[in-house]
Order: structure tokens, then C-alpha cells, then sequence
């Protein structure tokens, strides 16, 4: 029987209520807090750090639990990069949890007989669409370094709700009735959003996953063998080379998966340094268009002026034109050149009164000879941040990539569609080969950009990061410049309208004053509906005064928890 709506979000109200404090700001800069996608994500979290663990504990307690209650975002069988900040040492480091290609995957596997490229949604659906998961192995190796309550003690919320049973979400019960999302055409996910008499679930119903409650109780006792190696292992390895587009992956491929620690990438906004995690993800392209914007008179300006809003989508239409070109799993990324402050200013240069037709990429120092790649991400991402008592912090994006990943499951959650992030054209007609082909081993391209920010002291000064694939770049820079720049409440920089310009394509959300549209066709843009699953923006400033200044995406069912 479904639930009312009213009723389901009075549930929800007393799922906050039952937390430390859910305002959005705080007058105390050293409190913990959660920011999270869903109450009872952001709920578990904050248990973790109310018995003193650390923010790595109370990561992995909500990762646990969305991959159980927001599975079309994020969950176990996909990867994540970890952007972590140990307070005693002021170093941060970035764990790459990144979905890896099997070794015997090839640069032509998303290519028909004819040498055509696939359908990229049908070949999500698809075995040959998952990528070896990290998420929980980068996890795993950050809480060895970091954790403080045992790590088969984070898991007990997940593992209650997947065996009692958990309420399906306004959120997730919107997704479940769609006929778009072929995902839920799969048989996986039929069986497990059926109430076994042929009824497809629905908001407000009680969803019970036994399958995941036992694999989280192996993975609390095991650790990531849980995943990677003996029974589970062996039914992803069968799962995913099953089908007429099976892949290619081994036991071996998981049992053999590294997460890679890296250096964040950083530069300076104004008085904030922002830092990013560097490729695989696409932060230098997040840096660069900060840096842009930094070039332009957007600070002077304000919400409701059209030219700041010009001003972001040929900052955007700029950095995604460099991105495309030269960022992916390679050593050759000219990372340096693309960050160079002359460089820049050529770049920032081409920002005219009206938009040009169209948006190349430039040529950086260091710039290799690549086949241009445009793929766009699929947007099904989830972004948390933690914050300790003792100030650690974990700025977290983690995906299964599309809606519900491949629509593949095993054990109770849903497998990745990772694979389908690499480019699928390996050489162009010149026989260039793309930044981001598909090589045994390496990582896709990812729009994910998890930010630690401090100020001219060094001291941490925020934090951010969002859903939304290819989009996330600009959601986030919307957000950031809209709270830095404009003075505006993180919340209501975040509920902004997002605009999203890439290539020749600008989309806008339904809400963004028709007098903007018009100034922007005017400039020569011409704009569409958005569209896709939307932003997931979190994100939080610790502002001079000291407040916690904290906001959730109103798109999603986010929450700002802030302990006592």
C-alpha cells in the first residue's frame, strides 16, 4: 500500500528532527556537519560522528546507505574520487576511486562490425558497459589511513534499512514509473521494483533489499574482498559477460584493483584557492573556468544582470571546448599549459560582447596531438561532505554513472555503465587517437570535481561539489560565483537556475528569467531547455564571521545536518 505524500514527508521531517540540528548555518566554524542527498544518508553519517568517528567513518556509512536508498545515483558497484583534508597535518589528498577498464578491453569494443559507433544508451544496458568498481576500495584504503571506529561498525543503519525495509523517496519514486529510462527495462531492475504481483513500486511504498543487507554484512567482516574477490566477484564476472555485448572482465581484473592517491590541483579565485582533483577527473577544466571568470567583470555584476549570466556560458563554452580535447587517463594532459596565466588571458580574450559561432580548442604549452572527444557523461552522481570534530573533511562525488547505472545488479545493488565514459571513436580520420579512448587499465574521463576550499590563511574555507555528468562543471561554477562573488546565501546560490554551455548547445533551466534568455539570444546563444536528471549541487563556506554556511540542491532531497 503506498504511502501519501503528506504522510511520507512528515516521515522525512521526523528523519531530521531525530539529528543533532538541520539549520544551514551555524555560528560555530569548528562543528561537524553532513551534507548529503538524502535524509537517511546524512542521518547515518551523523550517527558515525556522534559515537566520534572520523569523517572517512562517516563516509562509508553513506555510501552504504545511498547505494541502498538512492541507487540511481550512486552505490557499491561504481567509483568515486575522495578529496580528503587531515586537519592535523593541513595536507589534503585525493583517493581515486575511478572505475577502471578491464584488460582485455579494446579501443574498438563500442564499435559495430561496420565500424560504426554504438547507440550509447543501448550499449549502457550492456555487460561491456562496466567498468571494475572502486568506490569501496577507495574507502577501504582511506580509512586505513584515517578511520577511527572500526570498519565493520559502519555499517549497521544500511544493513537495518535493507533488511527492514526503507520508504521509497519522492525523489526515487519519480524515477520508477519513466519509460525513458531504459535501465528499468532490464530484468534486474523489473524484479526489484515489482511488489512481486506484477506492480511497479511507487513513492511512499517500503522497499526491502535482503540481498544488499547480506553482502553489506560480508563486506563489514571482509572488506573490499567482499566485493572483489569469491562469490560476488564471480556473479559480476558471469553478469557482466552474459548478454549479446558481454564484457570482457575476470575475476582477476577486480581482485587486481588499485586506488591511486594523488595531489590536488589548485589555484587562487579572488581570496579563496580552490583545489580539485586532477585527471582522470576534469578539475583543471573546473580550475580553468574559474580562472576565466576571474578575468571578467562577473563580480562587479549580480544575479538578476543578464551579462553575468553571458559572461558564465562563454567561460563554460571555452573550458568544455579545452576539457574535451586534452583531458583523460594520460600522463600527456598538458595540465600546467592549460592553468598557465597567459594562456589564459588568450583564452579569456575571446570573451566577446557576442558569442562566437563557434568555440575551438586553444593550444597550451605541453599540448599533445589528440583526436577531439565530446562525450557527454550520463548524469547519475551523488556528492556528500563531512566535516569531524577534530576538522577533518571528506568532499566526496561517487556515480554508477547513468540512471541506475547499467540496470545490471548483483547482490542487491546496481552495477556501473563506467565504460561508456570513455570515447568511443579510438581514432579520428587523421589518425589521431583521442585523450580518452578505451585502454586496458586505464580510467575515464570524469566531470566529477569533488573541491576543498581555504583561505589566504590556509585555513579550510569550504567545500563543494555536484551530480549532473558533463553539466557538473558549470552547476558548480554557477554556485561558487554566485556565493563568492554575489554574497548570496550558499542556499540560494545553489537554487540559482542553472545554465549549461558547451559547444553550440545552451541549455537553461525552465526558471531563468525569460529577460536573460533574451539577452542571451540576442548575443548570438542560442538556448534550449536543459534537461537531463538535473544538478545535485552540496556544497558549504565557513564565512569570515565564522558561520557554517552550508546549502543542498533543492532539486534533490538533500539536507544540511550540524551537530551540537
Amino acid at each position: 500500500m503506498a504511502m501519501p505524500l503528506r504522510s511520507l514527508l512528515v516521515l522525512f521531517a521526523l528523519l531530521l528532527g531525530s539529528c543533532a540540528t538541520v539549520p544551514a548555518s551555524a555560528p560555530n566554524r569548528e562543528k561537524a556537519f553532513v551534507i548529503a542527498a538524502n535524509p537517511l544518508a546524512a542521518k547515518a553519517g551523523m550517527d558515525v560522528l556522534e559515537r566520534g568517528g572520523s569523517a572517512i567513518d562517516a563516509a562509508v556509512a553513506i555510501q552504504a546507505m545511498l547505494s541502498l536508498v538512492e541507487p540511481q545515483s550512486s552505490g557499491v558497484g561504481g567509483g568515486a574520487f575522495i578529496h580528503y583534508l587531515d586537519a592535523s597535518s593541513g595536507r589534503a589528498i585525493v583517493y581515486d576511486g575511478r572505475e577502471v577498464a578491464p584488460a582485455q578491453a579494446t579501443a574498438s569494443m563500442f564499435l559495430d562490425a561496420n565500424g560504426e559507433k554504438l547507440d550509447a544508451k543501448g550499449a549502457a544496458l550492456t555487460g561491456r558497459a562496466v567498468g571494475v568498481p572502486g568506490a569501496v576500495a577507495a574507502l577501504h584504503h582511506a580509512h586505513r589511513r584515517h578511520g577511527r571506529l572500526a570498519w565493520n561498525s559502519l555499517f549497521g543503519s544500511a544493513i537495518a534499512a535493507a533488511r527492514d525495509g526503507f520508504v521509497v523517496s519522492p525523489r526515487l519514486g519519480s524515477f520508477l514509473p519513466r519509460s525513458d529510462i531504459l535501465q528499468l527495462t532490464q530484468p534486474d531492475a523489473i524484479a526489484y521494483f515489482s511488489d512481486g504481483q506484477g506492480r511497479r513500486l511507487e513513492t511512499g511504498d517500503r522497499l526491502v533489499n535482503a540481498a544488499y543487507a547480506d553482502f553489506l554484512e560480508r563486506l563489514a567482516a571482509q572488506g573490499p574482498d567482499a566485493l572483489l574477490k569469491g562469490e560476488t566477484a564471480a556473479r559480476i564476472v558471469e553478469k557482466t559477460r552474459s548478454g549479446p555485448l558481454g564484457g570482457t572482465m575476470t575475476m582477476a581484473d577486480l581482485a587486481n584493483y588499485k586506488v591511486v592517491e594523488r595531489e590536488p590541483l589548485c589555484t587562487w579565485y579572488e581570496a579563496t584557492r580552490i583545489c580539485a582533483p586532477p585527471p582522470p577527473s576534469s578539475g583543471v577544466g573546473f580550475l580553468q573556468l574559474m580562472e576565466l571568470l576571474e578575468r571578467t567583470a562577473i563580480s562587479e555584476l549580480g544575479p538578476d544582470d543578464p551579462r553575468a549570466w553571458y559572461l558564465l556560458a562563454e567561460a563554460s563554452r571555452l573550458m568544455y571546448a579545452d576539457r574535451d580535447h586534452f583531458v583523460g587517463d594520460s600522463p600527456d594532459v598538458p595540465v600546467a599549459g592549460l592553468l598557465d596565466p597567459a594562456y589564459l588571458d588568450t583564452r579569456a580574450d575571446l570573451i566577446v560582447p557576442r558569442a562566437s559561432a563557434n568555440v575551438v580548442h586553444g593550444i597550451p604549452a605541453g599540448a599533445p596531438t589528440h583526436a577531439p572527444d565530446a562525450t557527454r557523461e550520463m548524469a547519475g552522481t551523488s556528492h556528500f561532505i563531512v566535516r569531524d570534530a577534530a576538522g577533518n573533511v571528506v568532499s566526496m562525488t561517487t556515480t554508477v554513472e547513468a540512471v541506475f547505472g547499467s540496470g545490471l545488479m548483483v547482490d542487491g545493488f546496481f552495477l556501473n555503465n563506467q565504460m561508456t565514459d570513455f570515447d568511443f571513436s579510438p581514432v579520428d580520420e587523421d589518425g589521431h587517437r583521442s585523450s580518452n579512448a578505451v585502454t586496458p587499465g586505464k580510467r575515464p574521463r570524469s566531470s566529477m570535481v569533488p573541491l576543498l576550499l581555504y583561505d589566504a590563511d590556509g585555513n579550510f574555507a569550504g567545500a563543494a561539489g555536484s551530480a549532473g555528468g558533463s553539466s557538473i562543471l558549470a552547476y558548480v561554477g554557477k554556485s561558487l560565483v554566485a556565493a563568492l562573488d554575489w554574497g548570496l546565501p550558499m542556499q540560494d546560490a545553489i537554487a540559482l537556475p542553472n545554465l549549461v554551455a558547451r559547444d553550440n548547445e545552451t541549455g537553461a533551466e525552465a526558471t531563468l528569467d525569460p529577460r536573460i534568455v533574451r539577452d542571451l539570444s540576442a548575443r548570438g546563444l542560442v538556448v534550449t531547455d536543459l534537461g537531463g536528471e538535473g544538478s545535485g549541487v552540496h556544497a558549504v563556506l565557513v564565512r569570515e564571521d565564522g558561520r557554517i554556511d552550508g546549502g543542498y540542491d533543492p532539486r534533490r532531497e538533500g539536507v544540511v545536518l550540524i551537530a551540537n
